[in-house]
């Protein structure tokens, strides 16, 4: 979708590339990433992490005013229709059990916000994650334990939970069959 940011910014990355005449191969090894990363990234398959994303700018030598200049989430206007079968699966290597689809990403006064529907299975098998933004879990179906800071918290369908996910969490489905949230992530940078 054009006006996603996130889109804009995968586009934008390729677009600097080739302006700079410079190789994926090359980007890679001056970035010290895999070639394979750079190609999802590009490609819109993957989310570069914050880190990743500025030293791409910064080995592109491209100013990052000019990089983000006219990245907004308003560019086609209001309101905005996204199909189910337009929201995008996001692959987690770290969990199995555990699926996230991209319905939106935004700016809001000038900040971005990803909104992201997040199926968990009942046993499925993950670790403590920490994200760069603060985040709120509406619960859509089942019963979630979330535990941070050595505390548990218990969501049932129709709860809902905001805290700053930068925060180690380990997020749990009590439920028999699936769980199913709705996540909101807003990013300070």
């Amino acid at each position: 979708m054009v006006s996603d940011i996130i889109l804009q910014i995968s586009s934008r990355v390729k677009e600097k590339r080739k302006e700079n005449r410079v190789t994926l191969e090359e980007l890679a090894r001056e970035v010290g990433v895999t070639k394979g990363l750079l190609s999802q990234i590009e490609n819109n398959r993957t989310v570069p992490s914050l880190s990743v994303l500025l030293s791409i700018i910064k080995a592109l030598r491209v100013d990052f005013m000019d990089f983000f200049d006219q990245l907004d989430g308003t560019g086609s206007g209001l309101p905005v229709v996204i199909k189910a079968r337009e929201y995008q699966q996001l692959k987690r290597e770290y969990s199995k059990g555990s699926y996230y689809y991209r319905i939106n990403s935004f700016k809001h006064d000038g900040k971005l916000v990803d909104v992201v529907l997040y199926r968990q299975e009942k046993n499925a098998r993950r670790g403590y994650v920490s994200t760069e933004a603060f985040e709120f879990d509406y619960v859509l179906k089942g019963k979630i334990q979330n535990t941070m800071n050595n505390k548990r918290y218990v969501l049932e369908q129709g709860d809902s939970f905001y805290y700053d996910a930068r925060t180690p969490h380990l997020t749990r489905c009590l439920s028999p069959k699936d769980c199913m949230m709705l996540v909101f992530y807003f990013f300070n940078e």
